[in-house]
């Protein structure tokens, strides 16, 4: 498959009456000239960096080097012990999608998901139900497979950088592969995965990239549990029925559109935007100086 449009992989999952995740695997064994067992190993340790990122990313004493990050996921962690407004679920979930930024933002090991800029995203959804004994583990795989495959479709027509789409191609993409994952997870059909995925990309088209001192933690880690809420709503609309009047294919060319329309100053050289607020200024002087 050449990825070039989600609704042609979507009709061959009708077709054959399979999963995307199914057809994603078939073709990307065949593409990668490896067995399907050994491609879904793979994955499977992908998998498992997600979940030993939230693990580490948990620690109360995290810090980055900036010491701009750190800690934040530890308390939504304790918040989501106490009635939480959002629920329990919810509220481990944006934990957990914390824990991966903020350990990216420390230099750990985290899966990029398509960026390391949006590293939290998926994670903390899809771990979170299956840490939650919301899914099987294999189902968790599994579904990142369909997550692949929209963010291959949205790097192949738009673009997953943030240099050239602004955040609304980190971020925004993320979000997209997040509920389409979802979706397929809590068993939605084909359809719903497709909706799911345009609801994402509509509710963060034009989303700017504007780094603090140039640095992937601020906005960009909260940005992450934002586009998280994100995903989970438009998961939840499409699971209802509810359809998206735009497809997303045209969704994905109106962002592409749109991020050639943003200025430079707002995608990724911290020229505009929050990076240049008074705070956002005085933060990259406290670190680099004048």
């Amino acid at each position: 498959m050449d990825y070039k449009n989600l609704k042609e992989i979507a009709n061959l999952s009708i077709e054959q009456n399979k999963k995307i995740s199914d057809i994603v695997l078939i073709d990307q064994s065949k593409e990668m000239s490896i067995s399907e067992n050994d491609l879904y190993k793979k994955m499977e340790e992908s998998f498992d960096v997600m979940l030993k990122s939230i693990e580490q990313g948990l620690d109360k004493d995290l810090k980055s080097t900036s010491k701009l990050s750190g800690g934040d996921s530890y308390r939504m962690l304790e918040y989501s012990k106490n009635n939480p407004l959002m629920g329990t679920f919810l509220s481990k979930a944006l934990a957990n999608c914390l824990a991966v930024s903020e350990y990216n933002s420390s230099m750990g090991k985290i899966v990029a998901a398509p960026t390391a800029g949006s590293c939290g995203i998926l994670p903390g959804a899809i771990c979170t139900l299956f840490l939650e004994n919301m899914c099987k583990k294999d189902e968790a795989i599994m579904s990142l497979f369909t997550a692949s495959a929209i963010g291959m479709v949205i790097a192949k027509n738009a673009t997953i950088a943030g240099a050239e789409g602004g955040c609304q191609a980190e971020c925004g993409a993320a979000s997209a592969m997040t509920a389409g994952a979802l979706v397929e997870v809590c068993k939605g059909s084909v359809e719903n995965v497709l909706d799911a995925c345009a609801f994402s990309i509509k509710n963060t088209l034009g989303l700017v990239c504007d780094p603090v001192a140039g640095l992937v933690e601020v906005p960009c880690i909260k940005r992450n549990v934002g586009c998280l809420s994100i995903a989970f709503s438009s998961a939840n609309m499409a699971l209802s029925g509810i359809k998206s009047k735009i497809p997303f294919d045209e969704c994905v060319l109106a962002m592409k559109e749109v991020g050639s329309s943003m200025p430079t100053s707002l995608k990724e050289t911290a020229c505009g935007g929050l990076a240049t607020t008074p705070t956002g200024l005085n933060i990259k002087n406290m670190l680099f100086g004048e």
